[in-house]
């Protein structure tokens, strides 16, 4: 984008005040919201920004971009256009940085046609319920917290827990069963280290991934404010490919911490009033701005899902990031650090997690008719093996029932065999379910009593290999 005085728009020399990435702009007439700003510093270098607020004659501008040498004596000029990125089908294998500058050595894109980042989440009257299962891969997801084609399902996580390797196998393995190619990724990451980014590049190129795919990689040492583009240029992008180009799309955002402290930096430059911990009152509604443009459109056949992945600060569930993104989202997956601890990957305990879309996207045509009955089981029988766990710790093993100790070796097993599994193993939903059977068989069929007695006679190992 070329600065020019010449160019259309309306031109300042009145820069009062600069807080961090923001400037405020005086004697500004006529300026909206989101409105493309120039920024030309005293060097002659250009960058770029957005109008944030208006008040009277004054306008404030957020930056995007290093800020070095950025001064009082900088020129602005106001666009009268909001911010819009070019997109074409071209778009897929490419790899972006924050600010939609290619990381990959190529051109810079030049699209059909340009669309603005900031824009309005679905209209609900124009949303069609998700009903599909999409499968990842991973049996602690499909099997007992399925993921539903149009649904928005976050992955709680910690710092130090393999969010980032769980994430690339995602992205590598979930597909729509018997339309896989109809199915796109799109994988943004906001505040990352370096090895983080060599990680998912190297990831993606190795395993053939980013021919599916469309990376926005934000560093850690980028600037912070592209951390409040970065993710509304994954999802214009990804509502494309779904709605444009009718393909089924994946977006994966992480790291939502990450975001959400730069929503906090900015609030902090306008000198707002803070809410808890210090964030901004109206980050609900600006979470919402981003988890609501996933979803499903009636007449159309694409279709984008939405993993956020956050990182909970001292592992606190109530705090406001993750409080807040529970109640936006359908569902969570917790990651645990006793899991990891013993050594299992992907380490999601499935006793707090939850898929609230789950039982609209499987069952008989979509999975398979024994699908919730066996997860239900699953659920009902690891935490009577963890509840015995527990109490072994206390009395001891030998002080435990012999149906405590049936449970707890159950759940030792379930943890092994079950959630534990490699990060390059693919399992299918049959496969998943085969080891589920093959663990409820170490329990008295009596004790199956979430499971009907159809579905034990169709599909418990005793009487499979009875039929066979």
């Amino acid at each position: 984008m070329k600065f020019s005085e010449e160019k259309a728009g309306m031109i300042y020399r009145t820069v009062k005040e600069i807080r961090g990435p923001l400037i405020l702009v005086e004697g500004v007439k006529g300026a909206g919201y989101n409105e493309v700003v120039e920024v030309k510093l005293a060097d002659g270098t250009e960058i770029i920004g957005t109008v944030l607020d208006t008040y009277s004659d004054k306008a404030i501008v957020q930056v995007f971009g290093h800020r070095e040498g950025l001064s009082l004596d900088s020129v602005v000029r106001f666009t009268g256009d909001v911010l819009r990125i070019p997109l074409s089908d071209e778009l897929i294998g490419r790899v972006f940085n924050g600010s939609f500058k290619p990381l990959d050595g190529l051109p810079e894109p030049i699209g059909e046609e340009r669309r603005e980042v900031f824009v309005s989440v679905i209209n609900p009257a124009a949303r069609e319920p998700p009903s599909e299962f999409m499968q990842t891969g991973i049996s602690v997801i499909d099997g007992m917290n399925s993921l539903v084609r149009g649904q928005k399902l976050p992955i709680f996580s910690e710092a130090g827990l393999p969010h980032n390797v769980m994430a690339a196998q995602i992205a590598r393995q979930s597909t729509i069963l018997e339309r896989e190619e109809e199915f796109a990724v799109v994988f943004c990451a906001m505040g990352i280290r370096h090895e983080e980014y060599e990680f998912f590049r190297r990831e993606f190129e190795r395993t053939g991934a980013l021919d599916r795919s469309v990376m926005v990689l934000n560093l850690a040492d980028d600037p912070v404010i592209e951390r409040i583009l970065a993710p509304r240029i994954a999802l214009t992008i990804a509502e494309y490919i779904a709605f444009d180009l009718e393909m089924h799309v994946l977006a994966i955002l992480t790291d939502m911490t990450s975001y959400c402290e730069a929503l906090r930096s900015i609030s902090v430059a306008r000198e707002e009033v803070p809410a808890r911990k210090g964030y901004p009152g109206y980050m609900y509604s600006d979470l919402a701005t981003i988890y609501e443009r996933a979803g499903k459109i009636k007449g159309k056949k694409g279709s984008v899902t939405l993993m956020p992945i956050l990182t909970m600060p001292g592992g606190d569930i109530t705090h406001p990031i993750p409080d807040l993104t529970g109640y936006i989202t359908e569902g969570q997956l917790i990651l645990s650090r006793e899991l990891q601890l013993k050594g299992i990957y992907p380490p999601v305990n499935p006793l707090p997690s939850l898929s609230r879309l789950m039982k609209d996207g499987i069952g008989p045509g979509k999975t398979r008719d024994d699908h919730m009955e066996v997860s239900n089981q699953l659920y009902m029988a690891y935490a009577e093996g963890v509840r015995a766990r527990d109490l072994s710790r206390i009395i001891g093993e030998l002080g435990l029932s012999e149906r405590e100790r049936r449970y707890l070796k159950f759940a030792d097993e379930f943890e092994r065999r079950f959630i534990n599994q490699g990060a390059y193993e693919n399992r299918s939903i049959e496969k998943t379910l085969e080891i589920a059977w093959d663990l409820l068989s170490m329990l008295p069929e009596d004790e199956l009593i979430r499971i009907s007695e159809k579905n034990i006679k169709k599909y418990h190992p005793k009487y499979r290999a009875t039929a066979t």
